[in-house]
């Protein structure tokens, strides 16, 4: 309650405001992984249908991934002309059409749809790092837990449930996909509320964020960020049919995958909180390289008796480097302006390594029919991922140049524009 209190205080809202603020961050969140994890149950299904290659089919977890490449550089600019109230509002409603347009009976509809919502998810994963500096400047560790938390929380449902419904309601998976259609609609309804407030564009330049390309400890931000997306999505891609292969059913394997997801629920929230009350973060990414590698090494060894145990120690492997990832975005920015031209940073580039996995690992997989290969990749994923997490869990910030400083100084001066 104290700290509620501090927050509002801080920023001038009402109870009511500051509720429907959160509120809505958990619901952009929650719409950041869902219509991607619910791919990776169906994969087999889109393939038999389709008949696309296991490549291309990785391309629909790819896809996503490349836009949020693209785009991720150019959301802070846009938001800075628009408004991040406007823009996180128009993201959810792009959104909501590509996952519609994914679903139509179209190969080439499928394949753009899935483009178009990797375009508006990049928007939401860009700007939320930065809104939660702005809006929570002393909690940042606890709103990136409860947003982070919430995304994953979503993740893991969708990959459980996508076989459930596209089998037991005898929907198919098009239909199954459109479903989160419905789930980004509410979002958007839900935000509408924060366009009464549209802050003024700050006089930050966007050519000072170049500094951030020279940065060392940026860019071990930006590796540690792509790394454990490469991870992630390398899993949500291919883990399902690798569980397939070893005789274990497609409905069981996509709950594995939302077992995976949902252990790591827990962490997901506390790594934050622990990771803004550290004066170091090495140690947690110590433990957490130390989670995939036995996990990893695990799968490597093959058969399904300990299997769940595997699963369970990759996942709460990624909720902790995933929220420790963000959290490393708003702590080692020096202000809001910072974090938002950080996170463009880091997922731009992060998210460009990203992509490589899901294809690289349809890819061998197609050419040794084994899954050996790629796990041992992500095994070695896992040893850089610890050696750039320990340069970027240094006690640091990235310095601004002092003109940055004075002009984010007048830009915090200013308060909100309200739109009647």
């Amino acid at each position: 309650m104290m700290m509620k209190d501090r927050m509002m205080k801080t920023h001038g809202h009402s109870r009511i405001e500051m509720v429907l603020l959160i509120v809505g961050i958990v619901l952009v969140a929650s719409n950041l992984r869902a219509s991607l994890t619910t791919v990776g149950p169906l994969i087999g299904a889109i393939v038999s249908d389709t008949g696309l290659s296991n490549a291309l089919a990785g391309l629909l977890t790819t896809l996503p991934l490349i836009a949020f490449a693209v785009l991720s550089l150019l959301a802070p600019k846009i938001a800075r002309l628009f408004g991040m109230e406007y823009t996180l509002l128009a993201s959810l409603i792009v959104l909501t059409a590509g996952i519609i347009l994914r679903s139509l009976p179209s190969v080439v509809a499928l394949f753009i749809g899935t483009g178009v919502l990797g375009l508006a998810i990049a928007v939401g994963n860009v700007l939320l790092p930065s809104l939660v500096k702005r809006e929570f400047p002393n909690c940042v560790g606890l709103m990136t837990g409860v947003y982070s938390m919430s995304m994953n929380i979503w993740g893991a449902i969708a990959s459980g449930v996508s076989v459930p419904i596209a089998q037991g309601f005898s929907l198919g998976w098009r239909r199954t996909l459109m479903c989160w259609a419905i789930f980004s609609a509410v979002a958007v309804i839900v935000w509408f509320p924060q366009l009464r407030f549209r802050h003024q564009p700050s006089p930050y330049s966007g050519a000072k964020g170049r500094e951030l390309w020279g940065s060392r400890l940026a860019w071990q931000v930006t590796l540690f960020m792509g790394l454990q997306s490469l991870g992630f999505y390398a899993a949500v891609a291919w883990i399902p049919e690798m569980l397939h292969d070893r005789g274990i059913s497609i409905s069981t394997a996509g709950w594995m995958l939302s077992l995976m997801q949902f252990v790591s629920l827990p962490v997901t929230f506390i790594i934050p909180v622990l990771a803004g009350r550290l004066s170091n973060q090495r140690g947690l990414v110590t433990i957490i390289a130390l989670l995939y590698l036995v996990g990893y090494a695990g799968l490597l060894m093959g058969g399904t008796r300990w299997i769940s145990l595997w699963i369970i120690l990759i996942g709460i492997g990624q909720g902790a480097s995933i929220s420790l990832a963000l959290t490393f975005i708003s702590l080692r920015a020096s202000n809001a302006d910072q974090a938002a031209e950080l996170s463009g940073m880091a997922q731009s580039i992060g998210y460009l390594l990203a992509a490589v996995g899901p294809v690289l690992f349809g890819f061998l997989h197609d050419l040794t029919h084994a899954w050996t290969i790629s796990i041992l990749l992500l095994m070695l994923a896992s040893v850089f991922q610890l050696i750039v997490g320990l340069g970027a869990g240094r006690n640091a910030q990235i310095a601004p140049l002092q003109s940055f400083q004075q002009d984010v100084s007048k830009a915090q001066n200013k308060k909100p524009l309200e739109i009647n």
